[in-house]
């Protein structure tokens, strides 16, 4: 590579496993993020940052984890809302290229490069889950690249209809991805109107709009990872990882990476969530993803 990014966006599919990512990234000193005090209260100026990594690498570990009060990278939606657009964080498609008008791709611009030199950070790294937007970030921020975080499609769906944000329990209409396409919708009545299939077409509508949007980013700026590769062997997909962001090794990375807890076990916990009948439905539907991302 000729040249180092000046931002790098984290983007996948919900439920992927992109957070662990971020937030392991986010403790290399180099690494600029919004954090989700920021997010709280979008009003507050971006100079309320500027000591967001050396604040984060300070805090326990244990202060950090989902699930209780923390302080931790974020994806900002309350602050994208407020301070740029809803398009942002609740598009009912991807945002292309030609969505980057000049006062949303400005605001937008604006928001980040704002931040980045408050915080003063060779690196900022942002997190976007559901839509790629990466047609949209390159407009907005020529030069940006991307991390796409990929995981098992049956692992996505057994996990998201476990939370309480799934809405797909009223059918395809609930979903936050815009309709279904006919031939998907086909497939969901096909299968008996199967929620665990619907979660797979969730995902696999997603994944569609990331093919598009990768075949439109220069491959030296697009990197694909494999959650299930990660969980295998971190050390070399976060090598893989940083070296394609430009950060060179430092200790206290290292040392973040080695106090981390991967759980490669957790990969088949699918099998163990859902029916086999709901599985074998979902591969049925899935089969060449499966097949493209050595799933199978």
């Amino acid at each position: 590579m000729t040249t180092t990014p000046s931002y790098v966006f984290l983007l996948s599919n919900g439920r992927s496993g992109s957070s662990l990512v971020q937030e392991l990234l986010a403790r290399h000193p180099d690494v600029g993020f919004i954090s989700n005090i920021e997010d709280r209260f979008p009003q507050l100026p971006a100079r309320v940052g500027r000591h967001n990594n050396e604040l984060y690498r300070r805090v326990p570990q244990a202060l950090t984890q989902k699930g209780r009060i923390r302080y931790a990278p974020s994806e900002g939606y309350r602050l994208l809302q407020r301070r740029v657009s809803p398009a942002l964080v609740s598009s009912c498609r991807d945002l292309l290229a030609g969505d980057a008008e000049p006062w949303l791709a400005g605001r937008f611009r604006d928001l980040f490069t704002a931040r980045r030199e408050a915080q003063r950070k060779p690196l900022f790294i942002h997190k976007f889950t559901g839509w790629p937007r990466s047609g949209f970030i390159s407009a907005a921020l020529p030069g940006a690249r991307f991390i796409h975080i990929v995981r098992d499609p049956r692992a996505v769906a057994a996990s998201g209809l476990k939370t309480s944000w799934w809405s797909g329990w009223q059918g395809p209409a609930g979903l936050n991805f815009g309709a279904l396409a006919p031939s998907y919708t086909a497939v969901w009545e096909e299968s008996g109107r199967s929620f665990p299939v619907l979660a797979a077409l969730s995902w696999k509508t997603v994944m569609d709009a990331f093919e598009a949007a990768r075949g439109l980013v220069p491959a030296d700026r697009w990197l694909d990872v494999r959650f299930e590769d990660l969980l295998a062997d971190p050390g070399t997909q976060f090598k893989k990882m940083t070296e394609f962001a430009g950060l060179p090794e430092h200790p206290r990375f290292r040392a973040a990476l080695a106090a981390t807890t991967f759980e490669p076990g957790r990969v088949e916990a699918f099998r163990r969530d859902l029916d086999p009948a709901s599985v074998a439905a979902m591969e049925s539907c899935l089969s060449r993803e499966l097949d493209y991302w050595g799933y199978r």
